[in-house]
């Protein structure tokens, strides 16, 4: 079984910023992609950012600029930055990783969230 925990989350006045971490464990062999999406009131759940071996990370176009996704390969642990916060970017935030588990099979799992609110 995999896990991912998420930290970081919470409340900030516009402009502002925030770190979000995301950290992976359980029975992994590999990770492909670990990424973040974001889901607010009455909207879809939306890719905010994502990082790929081998290939670099992917922003959507409304925090390109703004935010800054990394990884710990040694750690198993994904980072988003986010500076200059607008209220809508107001969202429950959700840690995504696609790995290889250990018995050598592709699976993708959820973080529970972890909520961000910008508002003065």
């Amino acid at each position: 079984q995999v896990q991912l925990v998420e930290s970081g989350g919470g409340l900030v006045q516009p402009g502002g910023s925030l770190r979000l971490s995301c950290a992976a464990s359980g029975s992994i062999f590999s990770i492909n992609t670990m990424g973040w999406y974001r889901q607010a009131p009455g909207k879809q759940r939306e890719l905010v950012a994502a990082i790929t071996s081998g290939v670099g990370p992917n922003y959507a176009d409304s925090v390109k600029g703004r935010f800054t996704i990394s990884r710990d390969n040694a750690k198993n642990m994904v980072y988003l930055q986010m500076n200059s916060l607008k209220p809508e970017d107001t969202a429950v935030y959700y840690c995504y990783a696609n790995l290889i588990s250990s018995d050598y099979l592709s699976r993708s799992y959820w973080g529970h969230g972890t909520q961000v609110t910008v508002s003065s």
